[in-house]
């Protein structure tokens, strides 16, 4: 037991993520209206976790997803099996013409003064299809799960969506897997499904069924209803305002035991203060500051949350546990693309202070 959290010992999966699948194409440093080349990575935040703690941290995870049967759904079905995830997929099949398809995220990577740039082709997207009863939650959870997790994304991604996030949620409670929530608010999303008061209303039902809860202090004000104050006028890195949220977030949901997030200050686009803070069993833990030098920052909140939740599976101690979420999220910012390249070495050597001198 770590954390209150009641974490089965054992499992055929130690984390099951459920979550839209996209293409991301990535033309670097390159603005993308000016691009030549791109590099196309795998992607989707709720996916990014389970790659993440499959490749770098050697769980069993699994994704349960929307598959297209065209050669965009193929590519990105051969980069889940590349990072050892087990894929759940309610199978779709294209048009040639239309869809169903699987989401295209365009992004370009910026550089100092210049910040990335990022925006999606979300139509007819086949995640945003998915119903309840697309899945067999309890075949899938049948011979054990011991941690589930999903997010806002998902949750945004259509008016079915949050439905079959609760039917999910409710068969991991109903199986003994932990619970996991990434707030990741995103305006676009929610705008058209009604805004703000649609997204509240939909993610408190979800975080009523949740132990662990990651999110900024804006995610929860926007995602939850919580007063808070205005994330400009707190500083990047001061944990005193996220401190505050955490102990309303713990008192309208006192089932949650853990709820932790980053903290970055961003002084160019590849130069970046890096910290993190997390309640774990009502104590308060914080990370120091990290000096980044970002090649890539897209995935880095998803590289913190594998990290935490690996340390958390494996029972370690609750400051270790959030230093290898932050150790990991760092690494994460080092690599292109938005999993992981790192080792559970590399972690935990930077988790316990660790520094970049050659290693020969």
């Amino acid at each position: 037991m770590t954390a209150n959290l009641q974490i089965r010992p054992d499992g055929a999966l130690d984390f099951l993520a459920l979550g839209g699948l996209v293409m991301r194409v990535d033309s670097g440093v390159i603005p993308f209206r000016k691009a030549h080349d791109v590099a196309l990575h795998a992607s989707g935040a709720e996916f990014n976790c389970a790659a993440n703690l499959a490749d770098c941290f050697g769980l069993r995870t699994g994704i349960a997803t929307a598959m297209v049967d065209y050669p965009v759904g193929q590519l990105i079905a051969e980069r889940v099996r590349a990072m050892g995830v087990t894929p759940f997929y309610k199978q779709f099949v294209h048009d040639g013409v239309t869809g169903p398809n699987m989401a295209t995220v365009y992004s370009d990577r910026g550089a100092g003064v210049r910040a990335p740039v990022v925006f999606y082709n979300r139509a007819n997207e086949a995640a945003a299809m998915l119903r309840p009863g697309d899945f067999d939650w309890d075949a899938v959870f049948e011979h054990g799960v011991r941690w589930f997790h999903s997010g806002g994304l998902f949750a945004a991604l259509s008016e079915t969506t949050p439905d079959v996030l609760l039917e999910a949620m409710h068969a991991a409670r109903r199986h003994g897997a932990v619970v996991s929530f990434d707030l990741n608010y995103r305006a676009k999303l929610w705008k058209r499904l009604g805004g703000k008061e649609v997204a509240q209303r939909v993610t408190r039902k979800l975080v009523e069924q949740v132990d662990v809860l990651v999110g900024n202090e804006e995610d929860m004000q926007l995602s939850l209803g919580i007063a808070g104050p205005e994330a400009a006028k707190a500083g990047a890195l001061d944990a005193s305002a996220f401190v505050g949220m955490i102990e309303k977030v713990q008192a309208q949901f006192p089932q949650v035991s853990v709820v932790a997030t980053t903290l970055r200050e961003v002084h160019s686009t590849n130069r970046h203060d890096w910290s993190a803070v997390a309640s774990i069993n009502g104590v308060v833990h914080q990370a120091p500051v990290l000096h980044l030098d970002v090649v890539d920052r897209v995935g880095g909140g998803d590289g913190f949350a594998s990290g935490l939740i690996y340390g958390l599976l494996t029972g370690r101690p609750a400051d270790e546990a959030l230093h290898l979420g932050w150790a990991h999220g760092a690494l994460l910012t080092t690599y292109p693309g938005d999993t992981t390249m790192a080792t559970l070495a590399e972690v935990e050597g930077l988790a316990a202070g660790g520094s970049s001198r050659i290693q020969r």
